[in-house]
Parts: structure tokens; C-alpha cells; sequence
């Protein structure tokens, strides 16, 4: 049976993602974004999920202000129906609400059927689009999770401890 384990992102994971991103998305994400946000984004943080030790899904999360706003998630071809993406985002959700998050928001394409359905299983509503959003002008739906687990600072690995 294979072991899976959720943790965050690390420049050695930068890699594995951007194949991951490269794959799944029209207009995908660069390396550098990536490494960027590990390394000089503090508002950024990402959980990938391992299978085995190896990077298999991830998903990314801006904080802003009390908001964590959802970036992407995705999962790498061979590993979808799974549920990974479901576990990766849940993980996700419990970072931010251990990082003192009180809501998350995301945009997903509208015709993104599949996606919708998980962040409805999670407790996402729909609250709006955004016309034209997407390179080929489709539109993004907004949803927003207004109820996060309960959090637990110690586990925030962010937190500054101060003597």
C-alpha cells in the first residue's frame, strides 16, 4: 500500500510541480513563479501531497489580509480520480485556517464541472464570475469557503515564536 503524506512545498519540489502545472493547464504557471513564491513570496504557501516520497498533487495559497485566496491545484495525470485532489486542498484548508485565515476564495473556469463539484463537497459557494477571465475569455465562477476548520497557531509553519 502506498504512503501518502501532505507537507509544504520546498524548492526541491519546484520541479514536480511545474511538470504537474505544465501539464494540466493551457497557460501554466513558469518555474520561476514557483520558485519565487517558496523563496520571496510571504504571502505564499503550498502543500503538495507525496505518494511514495514523490510529488503528486499541490495546491497554493495566498494569504491576504484574514483571506486565503487559492492560486491552483492540481494532480498529475496518472493519479487523478483518486481523491488527492480533495486531500491536498483539505490540507490546504487547515493551513490557512492554522495560519489564522478566517476565509478562502478561488476562481475555477465554468466549465470546470469537476473542480466545482469537489470545492461544493468542501463547503465552497458560488458568490460571482468574472467575465472573460481566462485566455481563451472564458468565464471564472468565484466561490468562497466562509467557514474554515478550527486552527491551530502551533501548527502554523510560519509562526514567529518570541521569548
Amino acid at each position: 500500500m502506498s504512503e501518502l503524506t501532505t507537507e509544504l512545498m520546498t524548492l526541491e519540489d519546484v520541479e514536480a510541480v511545474h511538470a504537474i502545472e505544465a501539464a494540466t493547464f493551457k497557460t501554466p504557471w513558469s518555474k520561476e513563479s514557483f520558485y519565487h513564491d517558496v523563496t520571496d513570496n510571504p504571502c505564499a504557501r503550498y502543500v503538495v501531497l507525496r505518494e511514495d516520497g514523490e510529488v503528486v498533487a499541490y495546491a497554493g495559497v495566498w494569504f491576504v489580509l484574514d483571506e486565503g485566496h487559492i492560486t491552483n491545484i492540481a494532480v498529475r495525470q496518472d493519479r487523478r480520480g483518486l481523491g488527492y485532489g480533495e486531500r491536498v486542498t483539505r490540507a490546504m484548508i487547515q493551513l490557512a485556517a492554522d495560519s489564522g485565515m478566517n476565509w478562502m476564495t478561488l476562481e475555477v473556469r465554468r466549465s470546470n464541472r469537476v473542480a466545482q463539484n469537489l470545492y461544493h463537497k468542501l463547503g465552497f459557494i458560488d458568490v460571482g464570475y468574472r467575465k472573460r477571465y481566462y485566455e481563451n475569455s472564458e468565464d471564472a465562477l468565484i466561490m468562497a469557503l466562509e467557514k474554515l476548520p478550527e486552527g491551530n497557531p502551533e501548527r502554523d509553519p510560519m509562526l514567529v515564536r518570541e521569548d
